[in-house]
């Protein structure tokens, strides 16, 4: 959902320029890239979450770089299903969530008291 949104974005913005750059205001056409330059970071960092949920690597984002095979695959991983259950890169996260306090939650954990009476 985040990939189409932002994508809807650039687009009207680059509409938005393109009809301002017509009606005399060229500098807007700088509007739709200024949006692709600050939004670089979270898409690469939902690629890579995509990626870890087909147990790949991030590094694997790289492959995307080769012409059309690379984009093809990259396609191909970002749109199949996760792996079910846990992978080397953490748990399911479509998986059903856990009741109770688990340990290793760090702070955020109820305390656990297996002493009730």
């Amino acid at each position: 959902m985040f990939t189409l949104i932002s994508e809807l974005i650039a687009l009207g913005l680059f509409v938005l320029a393109v009809y301002l750059g017509k009606a005399g205001f060229g500098y807007f056409i700088a509007l739709p890239f200024i949006y692709v330059l600050a939004t670089t970071i979270p898409t690469l960092a939902k690629l890579v979450r995509r990626l870890h949920d087909t147990n790949h690597s991030g590094w694997w984002f790289l492959f995307g770089m080769v012409p059309l095979i690379g984009a093809l695959y990259l396609f191909f991983l970002t749109v199949k299903e996760g792996d079910p259950g846990e992978n080397r890169y953490g748990p399911d996260p479509k998986a059903a969530p856990l009741v109770g306090g688990v340990s290793g939650m760090g702070y955020l954990a109820p305390p656990m008291s297996h002493d009730r009476r």
